[in-house]
Parts: structure tokens; C-alpha cells; sequence
């Protein structure tokens, strides 16, 4: 969002978040998990779809206050959460269990369909975007909107879709971390950083930016967790972030 449509949304993590909860409720009325990707799905689209249309629609074009409103709304949200689910913590069953042996490493199953998921999901975005006629529009829609405007092309239309697109697969995406991490409202706080912290190191509005930026802060904060603890890998990405501010701020692949 923020590199397509100059929103700065606070609450995408919060959308994560209501994604994990989601599976959370189908845990717990004993359905099979899958059920939890349609749920997600359909709450974070309706809601995407509102605070698109009555918050951040009059504010395209305006980072700061974009940055403002959906602070509030992250507020709002995770007192909702808290209000229906409690500030405990909600520890979920991974639906797949046992192991795999991978080139004489042993790896969950779960994490090993986390990843081809992740793969197919971005592969299928990245080759839509790049190739069918709706991504073109969109593209056009960005560089030049009063231009594609005059040339037909529904921008509010197409804007809004894409902030819906946004909102749902932040719903998808915790989905599919809630069985590894545990599930609280205050759970999407990391998420937005860590989000952060790959803009800042890809660059806006650009997938080999997005990819780029996600190789260097995951590899960085697992290899160095790995080697120390959490807090050191956080500590890496952190000063990473800050050094790509201070000598490249427009990222690794930055959308001219």
C-alpha cells in the first residue's frame, strides 16, 4: 500500500493480526483449519473495503495523515481484540504435524507448506501484476492517475481494489503464522516493522524492491539470531534500517 498508493497504514499489522484470530475461533469451534483462510478472508476484505472507502480514500496522496488515521485505527482494533478475546495469549495446534529430512536437515512439515505457499502466492502476484492487462492499468493508474483517468481507466475503481487485495492478504498471512507464534492483540506490532524496516531496505513501490528487501532483513535477523538470540537479530535489522536511511533513503530499488 504504501508503495502503490502513498498510504502509510499502521494497521496492516492489526489485519495480521485479525487473520491469526481468525484461525484461532476455527481451533476453537473444533473445524478444519483450511476453513480459516475463507473467514480471514472475507473479515479482512469487508473491512479493508471500509476503511478504504470512508478513511483513506479522501487522504490518497497524503502519507502523513494516512499515518494518523490508521495509528487510530491500530488503536481501535487491537482494543477490539482485546475486548473479545482477552489480553492472554492463544496458542494454536500446527494442522500439519510431524517432519520431513531435507538434505540431511530435519524440518517441521507445516513451515515446509508455509514456504511453498508464500512461494505461489508471490510468484502468482508478481506474474499478474507484471503481465496481465489489469496490472498495466494499475501500473498506469500509479504513474500518472489524472492521465489514466482521461484515458478511462476506473483509478477509484482499481485503488480500492488494491487496498482490498492488501487488507486480504494480510489475513492470509496470519492465517498461517498463528500456529507458530502466539496469537494477541499487540502481535501485528512486529509485523509492521519488520514491514518497515524491508521498505526502507527495498525501496517503494517496486517488487524486486520488496524481494530484495525481504531476503536482506529475514536473512539478516535469522542468521544473527541464530548465532546470538531474538533481541541481537532485531538489534542487526534495526541498525541495518538505520544505516539504509542515512546512506541510500529511497532503498535498494526505489520506483522512479
Amino acid at each position: 500500500m504504501l508503495g502503490l498508493l502513498g498510504v502509510l497504514n499502521l494497521a496492516h499489522g492489526e489485519l495480521v493480526m485479525i487473520g491469526a484470530y481468525c484461525g484461532y475461533v476455527v481451533q476453537a469451534q473444533g473445524w478444519p483449519y483450511p476453513y480459516a483462510v475463507p473467514l480471514a478472508l472475507g473479515v479482512c476484505g469487508v473491512l479493508g473495503y471500509v476503511v478504504e472507502r470512508w478513511l483513506v480514500r479522501p487522504l490518497y496522496q497524503r502519507p502523513f495523515d494516512t499515518l494518523v488515521v490508521t495509528w487510530g485505527l491500530s488503536l481501535l482494533l487491537r482494543k477490539c481484540a482485546e475486548a473479545m478475546f482477552g489480553l492472554g495469549y492463544k496458542s494454536l495446534t500446527e494442522p500439519i504435524g510431524g517432519t520431513v529430512e531435507v538434505l540431511g536437515a530435519t524440518y517441521p512439515r507445516y513451515r515446509l507448506l508455509l514456504i511453498v505457499i508464500s512461494a505461489l502466492v508471490l510468484g502468482g502476484l508478481v506474474l499478474w501484476y507484471g503481465r496481465s492487462r489489469t496490472g498495466t492499468r494499475i501500473k498506469a493508474m500509479v504513474g500518472n492517475p489524472e492521465l489514466a483517468r482521461a484515458l478511462g481507466i476506473p483509478v477509484r475503481r482499481y485503488a480500492s481494489a488494491t487496498f482490498v487485495v492488501g487488507t486480504c492478504l494480510a489475513g492470509l498471512a496470519g492465517v498461517m503464522i498463528a500456529p507458530l507464534a502466539p496469537v494477541q492483540p499487540f502481535m501485528g506490532l512486529d509485523h509492521i516493522l519488520m514491514s518497515f524496516f524491508v521498505l526502507v531496505v527495498g525501496g517503494l513501490g517496486s517488487v524486486g524492491g520488496l524481494l530484495t528487501g525481504s531476503a536482506v532483513i529475514g536473512g539478516s535477523n535469522s542468521i544473527v539470531s541464530a548465532l546470538s538470540d531474538s533481541t541481537g537479530g532485531y538489534l542487526c535489522v534495526l541498525l541495518l534500517a538505520i544505516v539504509f536511511l542515512w546512506l541510500r533513503p529511497r532503498g535498494i530499488h526505489a520506483r522512479s
